[in-house]
């Protein structure tokens, strides 16, 4: 299984793994793969500093990327203290009078820390200038293309640009700004996520901007079957982000059983897409708490990053009440393929067996082309 992404990026396998954990990242880069560091976590350009730094020396000299959230449209300037004066007193009450009607506990002393600050336009600009720094073969946008001038920082780097699209107009767009790769993301993705599913969008975006340019197909792949389909959709590799949650090296790193059980247990019907975890779309863990977001009085959310401001405490409250029922986590539809923690090679090895394996099965059952003849 290798395409012309293998090429480009410098892995054995097309398969693109995002995660927030750097040992999960590097993981899937030493497996084959391509892994991409979420960034959105670092509140302090030290920290991915020193992150990207453990990467460098432990990928073994395999590629790997970055991913930034730059969004627009929204105040993204100031200081937190600055924003959260613009957020309505009736929607702090309402979160704090859902805490306590959920039974979660306030944060100890020593739980106490900022907020996710990569929300901010300004956080993620230092995490641009900290991953120039580094070797990252790409550098990705979970909201579209980056602003023209990170484009032209990470092209003179070397640097590949990638973006997320949820419609064919806006891979078009991202390319006529410079964008390099374009990852087509379905409905069923997790975190955020248009309103067109992947077997519709992925044809549609690789139509649009035309062979030349690769396309990464994103939303409900976990398994070696879908990444086959994904490549006869035309994609040229796959964006994958849930399937590495319940990985040994991102188990082994976090904090959070009730998060790992939430995973393992849920079935694919058990997501929802809404605003209240960052102020977009997104899909998440359907539960106690994003219920509570949809019942009669609950107030709307709020823009990006307004509404990350809003929720930052409740979700480091919800993270750490043990209660698997009421964890705030991305995750796409696929979540319930994830039934069992394992290593992440071992992950990539059966995604590369199984899609190997679709893929010869689907050649031979294939029929000869108009005007031959004999058999396959």
């Amino acid at each position: 299984m290798r395409t012309a992404l293998c090429d480009l990026l410098g892995t054995e396998y097309p398969i693109v793994g995002f995660t927030p954990s750097e040992h999960v990242a590097a993981a899937i880069s030493r497996a084959g793969g391509f892994g991409v560091l979420g960034c959105v976590r670092f509140n302090d350009p030290a920290e991915l500093d020193a992150a990207l730094t453990w990467m460098d020396k432990n990928t073994e000299g395999h590629p790997y990327g970055i991913d930034v959230v730059m969004p627009a449209k929204v105040p993204t300037e100031g200081t937190v203290t600055d924003l959260d004066a613009l957020i309505p007193a009736g929607h702090k009450e309402f979160v704090e009078r859902t805490l306590v009607k959920l039974g979660v506990p306030p944060l100890t002393v020593a739980e106490h820390e900022a907020g996710v600050l990569g929300w901010l336009h300004s956080v993620a600009r230092q995490h641009v200038e900290v991953a120039l720094a580094h070797p990252a073969r790409l550098i990705a946008n979970a909201l579209g293309p980056p602003p023209a001038d990170v484009i032209a920082a990470a092209h003179g780097k070397g640097m590949l640009v990638a973006a997320l699209a949820g419609k064919a107009d806006h891979a078009r767009a991202q390319v006529a700004s410079g964008v390099d790769i374009v990852v087509a993301q379905g409905h069923e993705a997790g975190g955020h996520t248009g309103e067109i599913g992947t077997m519709v969008l992925v044809p549609e975006i690789v139509d649009e901007v035309g062979p030349e340019v690769p396309v990464l197909a994103a939303g409900g792949i976990g398994c070696g079957r879908q990444i086959a389909a994904a490549l006869a959709l035309g994609a040229a590799g796959v964006w994958m982000g849930s399937a590495w949650l319940v990985t040994e090296e991102n188990v082994m790193t976090t904090s959070a059983p009730a998060l790992r059980d939430a995973l393992l247990n849920a079935t694919s019907s058990d997501t929802v897409r809404s605003r209240i975890y960052s102020g977009k779309p997104a899909r998440l863990l359907k539960n106690k708490w994003t219920r509570a977001w949809a019942e009669p009085g609950a107030p709307e959310p709020l823009p990006m990053p307004l509404q990350n401001i809003l929720v930052a405490e409740a979700h480091r409250r919800l993270m750490s009440a043990a209660d698997p029922d009421v964890v705030p986590m991305p995750a796409g539809q696929i979540v319930g393929r994830m039934n069992e923690v394992r290593a992440v090679a071992a992950v990539v090895a059966d995604l590369v067996r199984e899609a190997d394996e679709t893929l010869y099965r689907l050649g031979s059952a294939a029929s000869p082309p108009s005007g031959a003849r004999g058999e396959f």
